[in-house]
């Protein structure tokens, strides 16, 4: 095939179902990844209905050898890698005194080492077609958030990793965007790990409020096309709160304690 071929991560819903609809439609050749294969490939046959040109392939980015066989098998399949975006991520909400390691380990399994894995093996295809290689992470990644720390030090790793190899890359027309979506309507916090590793199973907050999936994949693949290093989404959970973050650490510290401190069940609440 000529057209260009994007892998997505955590495709089976949330923002990586929304992203896979969307180059789908733009003709994209898509290979979907994720750990449910119900799921995945539903999505394919609705996509191929479509007429889309997708690739759904079984995944669990915690696992190396998955992450191999999903970049072998979209060159199978489609002979080159153009975009990579590595969404597939799992949170968590438990005061960190609290917690199991083995939930923080989890997390930096799948979120970090997942991103770090299929990226290993993707990269030189990508740079074959001076192409793009995408970090999702969240306001998190840039702001610590209590009751979240796995979930925050995974996000901030990631955004370390994709700034390093964006520089390493500097030369060679690689491109590499650290998108960072605040509160997005999706299902990554009804599968929250709560201190012993189970799932939380509902959402404190408010999901229509929120911005939607489909919305956030919009934007993304629009910093894609503009090669952007950095897309923050939302003005005061994203813009303001990183621009606080910097000028008035402090002040921010209060602030985002307070407002974690109301939600519904606050782990920070708990004696």
């Amino acid at each position: 095939m000529d057209n260009k071929v994007v892998i997505v991560t955590g495709a089976s819903s949330g923002i990586g179902k929304a992203l896979s609809e969307l180059y789908a439609s733009r003709g994209y050749g898509v290979v979907m990844a994720a750990r449910n294969e119900e799921k995945l490939n539903s999505l394919a046959t609705e996509l191929e209905k479509q007429g889309g040109q997708v690739l759904p392939v079984k995944t669990d980015v915690s696992k190396e050898v998955d992450c191999k066989n999903l970049i072998d098998k979209a060159l199978e399949k489609f002979n080159r890698i153009d975009i990579l975006i590595n969404n597939a991520g799992i949170s968590m909400r438990a005061m960190f005194k609290d917690t199991d390691l083995e939930v923080i380990r989890r997390l930096m399994d799948v979120n970090y080492w997942g991103t770090v894995q299929c990226t290993k093996y993707a990269l030189p295809h990508v740079l074959k077609q001076q192409g793009s290689i995408v970090g999702v992470i969240s306001i998190v990644g840039h702001v610590g958030l209590p009751a979240r720390a796995g979930y925050a030090s995974s996000k901030f790793a990631i955004r370390g990793f994709m700034d390093t190899l964006r520089i390493e890359h500097l030369k060679d027309g690689l491109h590499v965007l650290v998108a960072a979506p605040g509160f997005t309507d999706s299902n990554i916090r009804k599968t929250a790990l709560t201190e012993d590793g189970t799932q939380q199973g509902g959402t404190p907050r408010n999901e229509g409020e929120m911005m939607s999936s489909e919305e956030v994949a919009q934007r993304i693949a629009d910093a894609v096309d503009k090669r952007k290093r950095s897309l923050i989404l939302t003005f005061k959970e994203g813009k303001l709160t990183v621009w606080l973050g910097k000028f008035f650490p402090k002040l921010l510290d209060k602030l985002t304690y307070n407002h974690m401190a109301k939600e519904p069940d606050s782990p920070l609440n708990k004696n």
